[in-house]
């Protein structure tokens, strides 16, 4: 149950950094999307080097899914692991949810995710890819003969802001089914549910990319039979 907790724990800290910076600073430049990037990959950087050693510091049912494929994590701990993510992102965005509308009464910011009007598969492919890059180097970076040790957490976070800078612009970047969910359902409590209608693309395209890197880590890892 520890791990558990800690994966809501982690994950909460992740949105609410990471969210909480989209919805708090000006939403505009270059800057902002510098902002933004660091928030999520400092987040997972502080959290990698406080809850790595309990939970492997997943903080994304993503990066679980990938490991889940690789052998990693068994069924009922990915399943677990998911549910309490979820949860914990959930939290996140209730505090800011909380936050928005004391700071602004009629604030309706949740960080969530979204994509410009025929803009889907630009999405998709985006949310996709920048995923499977995300994963591959969370398999590679934590590889118990060829990681990088100690310094995994921080290889992870800097891949995380290298991925924000890029996909900010496209879909707000998520690469994380938990970060996207939370922030879907309390714009949809703020009257607007299109990213809740958009959310779908949010979870299966980031799974896609995080399956599609299991195996791309299985067949040129050299430590794989």
């Amino acid at each position: 149950m520890k791990k558990y907790l800690a994966e809501a724990v982690g994950t909460m800290v992740l949105v609410l950094m990471g969210c909480g910076s989209a919805i708090f600073n000006d939403g505009t430049g270059a800057a902002w999307v510098l902002t933004v990037a660091c928030a999520f990959g400092l987040s997972v950087v502080a959290m990698a080097y406080t809850i790595g050693g309990i939970s492997g510091c997943h903080i994304n049912p993503a990066i679980t899914l990938g490991c889940l494929f690789s052998g990693r994590i068994n069924r009922k701990d990915a399943g677990m692991y998911m549910i309490f993510q979820t949860v914990g992102a959930i939290i996140g965005s209730l505090i800011l949810f909380i936050l928005v509308k004391v700071y602004n009464p009629v604030g309706t910011g949740t960080g969530a995710n979204a994509f410009a009007d025929g803009q889907l598969v630009q999405a998709f492919i985006a949310e996709l890819v920048f995923t499977f890059v995300f994963v591959l180097v969370v398999l590679g970076t934590t590889d118990n003969k060829k990681g990088a040790g100690a310094f995994a957490g921080l290889a992870i976070g800097l891949a995380l802001i290298l991925v924000h800078i890029v996909c900010i612009p496209i879909t707000g970047t998520s690469v994380n089914p938990a970060r996207s969910i939370a922030p879907a359902i309390f714009e949809a409590i703020n009257g607007s549910c299109k990213a809740l209608c958009q959310l779908w693309l949010f979870i299966v395209a980031p799974f896609a990319g995080a399956a599609l890197s299991a195996i791309v880590w299985k067949s040129i890892n050299p430590t794989e039979k």
